[in-house]
């Protein structure tokens, strides 16, 4: 954007932010790219030279459905990818600085995102709602079951314990009930275990919506592409033309847009993340 129009803005942002009731925040994959968290190039790279020189591997999301000949080797793979994206700290304080530029306010974050980034920054668990799985978390492959099981400890082991690009045979992890494979919490096909306390996010974020269907309600879009827009995107279009109060911000370069019918009651951004919370916070870039 040229300089007076995101100054502007900028402006009109953190004026709807400071004046809003309630804020609801739709969180993306391009907060997390903003923040550092990378799938390819010199992080990719840094990461998993070994598997890209012995399979090609191009960058982290392609390479999570890659046939890999061994369990072994897959949790090596997955390991490292958990790891990385789940339990290390992002380069940058992108999330922090949203929490930040949040306080005192009203707000829920629903988010497609699956690396835990805002409770990893602080925000409080039951404002939050991760749609689509958590890299955390583990479930039954079949599932014969509805639990999920946190990862960290075993993870950890197998970053550590790794070699050759192989995790100890001991580590590969299986169902405690049934003893088939467990697989990753993520929402990639029909087997996706929604788990009790998805159920619960799921419920406290529809209650947040039908407490705030009126008045000063800001929908919040921060990064989210036209992957999976019902989640959303196309729900915050329609709860803003539903009340001619509220505001709709799409913050996300490249990808600033909004639906005609709102378009007076739409703030675009089409600048990075990152630098966005910056400029709203008053806050300096920072690296960790």
């Amino acid at each position: 954007m040229e300089t007076k129009g995101y100054l502007q803005a900028i402006a009109k942002l953190k004026g709807t932010i400071d004046t809003a009731d309630a804020i609801v925040i739709g969180a993306g994959a391009g907060i997390s790219t903003a923040a550092g968290l990378t799938y390819s190039g010199e992080r990719f790279k840094r990461y998993f030279g070994d598997f890209i020189e012995k399979y090609g591997l191009r960058d982290m999301y392609s390479a999570g459905f890659f046939p890999f000949p061994t369990k072994e080797e897959r949790w090596a793979y997955w390991s490292r990818h958990i790891w990385y994206n789940r339990y290390v700290n992002p380069p940058k304080d992108t999330y922090d600085k949203l929490l930040r530029l949040l306080e005192g306010k009203d707000f829920f974050v629903v988010t497609t995102n699956v690396d835990h980034q805002f409770q990893m920054a602080g925000f409080p668990k039951k404002r939050l709602f991760y749609t689509q799985g958590d890299y955390g978390l583990w479930q039954c492959s079949v599932p014969c079951h509805d639990k999920t099981y946190d990862n960290y400890d075993v993870v950890k082991r197998m970053v550590e314990e790794q070699h050759d690009m192989r995790v100890p045979t001991e580590l590969v992890p299986f169902c405690p009930r049934c003893g088939k494979p467990l697989s990753m919490n993520l929402r990639a096909d029909a087997t996706f275990v929604e788990d009790v306390g998805w159920r619960s996010a799921a419920e406290r974020y529809r209650e947040f919506l039908e407490a705030n269907q009126n008045g000063k309600v800001l929908y919040l879009e921060l990064g989210v592409g036209a992957n999976t827009p019902v989640i959303i995107k196309y729900p915050f279009w329609r709860r803003t033309y539903a009340n001619p109060e509220s505001t709709y911000a799409c913050v996300n370069l490249g990808e600033a847009y909004t639906h005609p019918d709102i378009s007076e009651r739409s703030v675009l951004v089409d600048a990075d993340i990152d630098q966005v919370l910056s400029d709203l916070t008053g806050e300096q870039d920072g690296h960790r």
